[in-house]
């Protein structure tokens, strides 16, 4: 139980209607299944106005209600009190800190964003930095780690409650570093807010999400405002390769650095030799051999090094643990049949991501062996890269099945049909629809002949398939090792 007042500790609030001096037990933003609530944030949501809900959260017992602005009709209520607030977001995000006694304080915070690899450099850095003796956090799209307990994950981004309960658990377990995603819907949403962020990651930007941002400067601000948002005592690692990089850093309070293959970078990298088992690198003046693939991953390398570095780890030791990471899972994460047939099972669910895919592999495959890619895209997302995607599968496979990823509400046809829509007329004969994903394996290892590399892309390390809000179970690897079994 806590204070109302102790709860805006931190809070810009523009009017009070009431006294703060009440106790609150419970914090809610959704009125609509909860039978009691001491104190109730409405919010503006996606699908939901929460100020639409105001009466009935007053109803089913709230005491306290933070708004952009108050009802008018409920104004002249004298038993409830009324918080008028500039954001609701922003506002839950400081409660929710305060509320668990701000935990993130009693550790150190990094947080990664970017359109792709946020999922490998914090899941690099959060064993990486376990291997060198801490306990350790993971906010990822995988999954929720402290220290060697997994928890569930539904968001890339949890709520702030729910984030902060974890981090009040992590608290409790004596955790020293946190490693976190942050999406732009994350950010946008303020669901950082009230986190102490002593570190933050760019790692790239191209097209997604355009569905929620509506414009790609949209989009790219959202990420942005984590950098703006920095401390001073914080760092800011950008990758300087990218057309954005430096303009995250633009305005940022925190202490600035770089890291990159081709641009005279803080942390600089280059590629000396690529495997299907591995890649040669030189991080500064050191000869490394690393288990992951592709030059995207030596960009995930680099960022994971330079946080290392910043955050005083010995270099010896990080280049050392470094060499014993293995790929995260679902992330170029590679196989091999019985009779010599590849597959690589990766998340790649954007233009960029599917290009930087197919073109390591047709780096290091052999120059007679095929590429046959199997790929969608998910329903209810960001329309406008589907036949940016279907274009560049086309072009940089020999062989395209194009199926089924997560249709969510939407029909798998007409996305199907949005992807094929990119396809060069020269590339149209390379492709065959196959909406069941299943099939699609099947007759992918069908096809494939010793040597053939089998791209399985957009579903990485998922193990279920969303169809019209069920979710079924469907792992991609799963059913590819089984396919191959039937091959001996």
């Amino acid at each position: 139980m806590k204070e109302l007042k102790e709860l805006l500790y931190g809070v810009s609030i523009e009017a009070v209607q009431g006294s703060t001096a009440v106790q609150v037990n419970q914090v809610n933003t959704d009125s609509r299944n909860v039978e009691y609530q001491d104190l109730f944030i409405a919010v503006k949501g996606v699908a939901f106005d929460g100020h639409q809900f105001i009466k009935k959260a007053i109803e089913n017992g709230a005491s306290s209600i933070i708004c952009e602005h108050i009802p008018s009709s409920l104004s002249d209520n004298s038993k409830v009190t009324f918080i008028r607030v500039n954001d609701s977001r922003k506002t839950y995000g400081i409660i929710a800190s305060n509320f668990f006694d701000k935990p993130s304080s009693a550790f150190k915070v990094v947080a990664i964003t970017g359109t792709n690899g946020k999922t490998s450099v914090s899941s690099m850095l959060f064993t990486l930095f376990q291997k060198l003796g801490h306990t350790c956090g993971l906010v990822s799209t995988i999954d929720i780690r402290v220290g060697t307990e997994v928890l569930n994950t539904t968001h890339t981004t949890p709520d702030a409650m729910q984030l902060q309960e974890v981090f009040l658990q992590m608290k409790s377990k004596g955790v020293t570093y946190c490693f976190m995603e942050a999406s732009s819907h994350g950010i946008h949403q303020s669901r950082l807010s009230g986190i102490d962020v002593d570190g933050a990651v760019f790692t790239n930007l191209t097209q997604d999400h355009l569905d929620y941002h509506k414009t790609f400067s949209q989009y790219r601000d959202a990420k942005k405002t984590l950098f703006d948002q920095l401390a001073s005592s914080a760092f800011a690692l950008t990758n300087l390769d990218d057309k954005n990089g430096l303009y995250m850093l633009q305005n940022s309070k925190a202490t600035t650095h770089t890291y990159g293959l081709k641009n005279h970078a803080d942390v600089k990298i280059h590629i000396l030799e690529q495997q299907f088992s591995g890649t040669l690198l030189r991080i500064e003046n050191h000869e490394i051999w690393v288990k992951l693939v592709g030059e995207f991953n030596a960009y995930n390398l680099a960022a994971v090094y330079g946080v290392a570095v910043e955050l005083g780890a010995d270099k010896e030791e990080v280049l050392k643990e470094l060499s014993l990471l293995e790929p995260v899972k679902g992330r170029f994460e590679f196989i091999t049949s019985s009779n010599g047939i590849k597959a690589v099972i990766d998340y790649a669910h954007t233009p960029d991501a599917i290009e930087n895919i197919l073109t390591t592999i047709k780096t290091i495959k052999n120059r007679d062996n095929r590429v046959i890619t199997l790929m969608g895209c998910g329903g209810n997302r960001d329309q406008s890269k589907r036949s940016l995607m279907g274009k560049i599968a086309a072009t940089l496979s020999d062989d395209v099945f194009f199926t089924s990823d997560n249709p969510r509400d939407e029909d798998p046809k007409e996305i199907i049909e949005q992807i094929i829509s990119g396809v060069r007329t020269s590339d149209r004969h390379k492709y065959d629809i196959v909406i069941d994903r299943k099939e699609a394996i099947q007759r992918a290892v069908k096809i494939a002949q010793p040597g053939d590399v089998i791209l399985i892309a957009g579903k990485g390390h998922e193990t279920y398939q969303e169809i019209k809000g069920e979710k079924q179970h469907f792992d991609d690897l799963e059913i590819t090792k089984n396919e191959f079994a039937k091959l001996n």
